[in-house]
C-alpha cells in the first residue's frame, strides 16, 4: 500500500518547486527506479533509518524501501469546480489520491505574482476547500437525482441510499466537509466511498516560507493562521521552504548535513512532509528480512497479520497460517534474528494479531 498524495495549490505558490525537490531525491535505480507514471507523477522512498540498520544485520543482496507516490496536480484557480482554468483535470486527479498536500504561499516576493493579488494563506486555503466542496455537492446531487427516481419503486435498499445521499448533500450544503459526516456503518461507508468525494480526503497543509522564516522557532502570523485553520479542520500542517528543499535534494552525505546545520534544520523538510502524510492517513511500516532482501511495507494502523501478508502477495493472505514476529528493537539490541529466537523473544502469532509499527515478520502460509 503506497501512500498516494496529490500536491495542490494556487498558481505560483511553490507547488511544482516542492514536487521537483521530491523527485530529485527519487529511489535508487536498483530498487524502484524513478518512474514517471504519467506527466507530473513520481515515486520517492519513505525516509526510514531503521531500514539501513536492519540491512547491516541481515546483510541482504537488496534493500527496498516503502514508497510514496506524488502527483503534481494542475494549479487551481477560483471557479475550478465549474471548469475554470484546468479545473476538470485538477478535480479528476484529486479523486485518485489518498491524501491532499496543499501548498500555501506564506512568503512575500514582489517578483512572483499572486493570482489573488495579495498574500493571505487563510483565504487561499479556504478558496481551494470551497472549490472541492462545490464539486462534491455537484457529484452528490447527480447521485441523488438518479437514486431518488429508482427509490420510487419501493426497494428498501435504494430508498435508504437516497435518504443517506440527501442527508450528505444537506451536510455539505451547510459548508461542512464530507469527512465530518457522522454516518459510519459499513453500509454507509460503502455508499459514500463509491462517490469518490474530495472533501473526505485528509489534507496536509504545507506553509511554504522563505529562507529567513524557516530558521525562526516562532511562526509568523501567516503560518500560524494556516496552522490554526488546519487544526480546526482536523488536518495537519507543516512548515518548509521549497526553495531550500530543492537545493537540499541535490546534496548528499556531509554536504547535505552541513547545509541542514547551517539553516538549523534537524531533517529535510521533505522527510517531515512524508512522515506527516503517513500520520494523517494512519499508516505504519513493517519489515521483512533475509539474505535476499530487506524490505519495508506500508499498512494501515490496526491491520491484522493476514492483511499485512496480503500486502506482499494475495496468496500469503489467502493461505495464512502463522506469522513469526520479531520486534525491531530486539533484533537491533541482540544483533541477529537467531539471537532473538535463542532469547525466546520471537513470537508465533495467529490471524487476530495486530501488526505493530516496526515489526519484522516472517509469514507461514499454504495455498
Amino acid at each position: 500500500m503506497a501512500l498516494r498524495c496529490g500536491i495542490v495549490g494556487l498558481p505560483n505558490v511553490g507547488k511544482s518547486t516542492i514536487f521537483n525537490a521530491l523527485t530529485a531525491s527519487s529511489v535508487p535505480a536498483e530498487n524502484y527506479p524513478f518512474c514517471t507514471i504519467e506527466p507530473h507523477m513520481g515515486i520517492v522512498p519513505l525516509p526510514d533509518p531503521r531500514l539501513a540498520i536492519l540491512a547491516t544485520i541481515f546483510n541482504p543482496a537488496k534493500i527496498t524501501p516503502a514508497i510514496v507516490e506524488f502527483t503534481d496536480i494542475a494549479g487551481l484557480v477560483r471557479g475550478a469546480s465549474k471548469g475554470e482554468g484546468l479545473g476538470n483535470q485538477f478535480l479528476g486527479q484529486i479523486r485518485q489520491v489518498g491524501a491532499i498536500v496543499h501548498v500555501v504561499r506564506c512568503f512575500e516576493d514582489d517578483n512572483i505574482t499572486h493570482v489573488e493579488g495579495s498574500i493571505d494563506p487563510l483565504r487561499d486555503a479556504e478558496l481551494i476547500e470551497t472549490e472541492l466542496l462545490l464539486a462534491d455537492m455537484e457529484t452528490i446531487e447527480k447521485r441523488f437525482n438518479r437514486i431518488s427516481k429508482l427509490a420510487k419503486t419501493g426497494d428498501k435498499k435504494t430508498k435508504y441510499e437516497a435518504e443517506l445521499t440527501e442527508a450528505l448533500f444537506n451536510h455539505i450544503n451547510n459548508g461542512n466537509m464530507a469527512r465530518s459526516f457522522q454516518k459510519n456503518s459499513p453500509e454507509d461507508l460503502a455508499i459514500i466511498r463509491s462517490m469518490f468525494l474530495m472533501t473526505r480526503k485528509p489534507i496536509l497543509y504545507v506553509a511554504n516560507v522563505d529562507e529567513v522564516e524557516i530558521q525562526n522557532s516562532i511562526r509568523n502570523n501567516y503560518v500560524q493562521a494556516l496552522f490554526d485553520f488546519a487544526e480546526k479542520e482536523g488536518n495537519l500542517a507543516i512548515r518548509l521552504c521549497g526553495k531550500l528543499e530543492q537545493e537540499i535534494a541535490l546534496l548528499e552525505g556531509d554536504d547535505k548535513q552541513m547545509f541542514l546545520d547551517e539553516y538549523h534544520m534537524p531533517e529535510p523538510g521533505l522527510d517531515k512532509l512524508i512522515h506527516a502524510g503517513f500520520k494523517l492517513l494512519g499508516l505504519e511500516t513493517f519489515f521483512t528480512g533475509g539474505p535476499t532482501e530487506v524490505r519495508a511495507w506500508t499498512i494501515k494502523d490496526g491491520a491484522t497479520a493476514p492483511e499485512a501478508a496480503g500486502e506482499i502477495h494475495t496468496d500469503f493472505q489467502r493461505g495464512f497460517i502463522k506469522a513469526e514476529v520479531i520486534k525491531y528493537k530486539d533484533v537491533v539490541k541482540l544483533g541477529s534474528e537467531q539471537a532473538v529466537k535463542e532469547a525466546g523473544l520471537a513470537q508465533l502469532e495467529g490471524k487476530e494479531y495486530i501488526v505493530k509499527d516496526g515489526d519484522c515478520i516472517f509469514f507461514k502460509f499454504n495455498v
